[in-house]
Formats: C-alpha cells, structure tokens, sequence
C-alpha cells in the first residue's frame, strides 16, 4: 500500500511499533541505517509482537543506498518535518507513496529534504509542542494516505 521510511531511528519501541502498523496497513517498512539499536533487539521485538515476522521491511545500508534504488519515485516522496508550513492533510497521497520519517533526536536531514521541497510536510501542534513520537507521526500521516485513497478495505497480502 505505502512505502514507510525511517532514516536512521533511535527508538526501538518506536520501531516495533511502527512495524505493526505497517504489518496492519499492508505498508512496507524501509529501515537506513545506521540505526540505533539491533534488529534482534528485545524491546524491538515487544514492540512489534507477533506482527514482526509477517512484515515487509527493507534493512539499507546507507542513504545513499536507498535513493540510488528508490530516486526514479522522488515526486512521490514526502517527507515529515517541522521544518515545514504544510500541513500533512493537505498533500495528495497516491498508493505506493514513500513516507519519510527521521529519527527521534536528529530528524530528517536538510540535503534530503531539499531533494523534492514541495514534498516537506508537518503534523500541525500547539505552541507548546516541539514534536511528537515517531510511532505516533507514522500513524497520522500514513492513516490520512490510506483515507484519502481508501476503496472500502485495506488490501492485505
């Protein structure tokens, strides 16, 4: 259904979680490294439940690497940041999209931002927020896909 990237996270809850809801969405996961923790981790593993073995996930080595693979798909690539003044409802999402997400404590790093600025998005928040959770991000922006291409159920594979 959608393509969910993580670039270089910190959190393995986060992406255990965040697993899960790509396992639910039918949704691949893209993981670039380095990552903060081990894939084998336990907290990863809690996190993702039972879900884990059922997932899609993709493990690259760099960034470099996953945009030599993935840079023909760069208008559909958006990218979930404060950095922007475009709230994430706004865009027009398309099956097979790429929703990139940065890590917990760096975010996403400017030079890949500005590869598509019209794809920079951001989760709208009161003054006294400064960010929220990544699992938390993931979900508001991937369920929002998924309603505006919604055909009355999810695909599962």
């Amino acid at each position: 259904m959608f393509n969910i990237v993580l670039v270089t996270p910190d959190i393995p809850q986060n992406t255990g979680t965040i697993g899960r809801i790509c396992v639910n969405t039918s949704s691949k996961l893209h993981l670039i490294k380095p990552l903060g923790f081990s894939l084998s981790e336990k907290a990863l593993r809690r996190a993702g439940l039972d879900y884990w073995q059922h997932l899609d996930l993709v493990v690259w080595e760099s960034l470099e690497a996953f945009l030599e693979e993935n840079s023909k798909y760069l208008d559909r690539f958006f990218f979930s940041t404060t950095k922007s003044d475009k709230p994430y409802f706004e865009a027009k999402y398309q099956e097979g999209d790429f929703l990139i997400f940065g890590s917990e404590t760096r975010g996403l790093p400017m030079e890949l931002m500005n590869l598509r600025e019209e794809g920079k998005i951001t989760i709208p928040m009161g003054k006294m927020g400064r960010s929220l959770n990544l699992a938390v991000s993931v979900g508001i922006v991937l369920y929002e896909a998924i309603r505006q291409n919604f055909n009355g159920e999810i695909e599962l594979s």
